[in-house]
């Protein structure tokens, strides 16, 4: 990892987050260029887990700025019925007095709206679910690979049996990045959904 160092997430990477989770929004890449405002796709992968469960919250950091993230919960389900009454009800009164400028933004305005249910097949046997994004300068040499486990080892200790992730079917390529670190493809919803037990 050379100077690269893993801790946990703290409020003041809020920011560093939003920039991260927008600059992999576009199927890895730098997504800016899809959304009017930068912290929209972080509304619904990267800023619900790092403000309701900072405790299952990591930032993969170079002379301590974040360079990358991976947050998660152990319970997918509790973490929905959470998101419902502390989450959501802010984002959709935010987003009320604005417009979608591209199809991107409709895709929040959207999910915002009626947020995505993972089937109870997947989320029994593999309750914990994570996201994890890394900015191109981050990438190689390992460091994915040490805060995901990093990660999983603290959905692990809160009690989760199983894990999921979901992989945007355009980014394919990106499972066999998963597959080294015990996951499989269980499901197309039609995002890859790929599991693996814990821990």
């Amino acid at each position: 990892m050379s100077d690269f160092s893993i801790r946990p997430a703290r409020p003041e990477d809020r920011d560093a987050i939003i920039d991260i989770c927008v600059r992999t929004a576009d199927k890895g890449k730098d997504g800016r260029h899809c959304f009017s405002r930068p912290e929209y796709p972080a509304l619904l992968w990267a800023l619900p887990y790092f403000t309701l469960e900072p405790q299952h919250a990591l930032v993969l950091a170079r002379n301590d700025k974040a360079m990358g993230y991976a947050v998660g919960t152990p319970d997918t389900p509790a973490f929905a019925r959470r998101l419902e009454q502390d989450w959501w009800p802010d984002v959709r009164r935010s987003l009320a007095s604005r417009e979608p400028e591209t199809a991107d933004d409709r895709y929040v305005f959207d999910y915002a709206r009626r947020p995505e249910t993972i089937p109870a097949e997947i989320t029994e046997p593999y309750p914990a679910h994570l996201h994890i994004n890394l900015l191109p300068a981050a990438q190689g040499g390992g460091n994915g690979s040490l805060l995901l486990q990093q990660l999983l080892a603290l959905l692990a200790q809160s009690g989760a049996k199983g894990v999921h992730l979901g992989v945007n079917h355009l980014n394919e390529p990106v499972t066999d990045f998963y597959r080294k670190l015990g996951f499989t493809e269980i499901a197309r919803l039609p995002s890859i959904i790929m599991a693996r037990r814990l821990p």
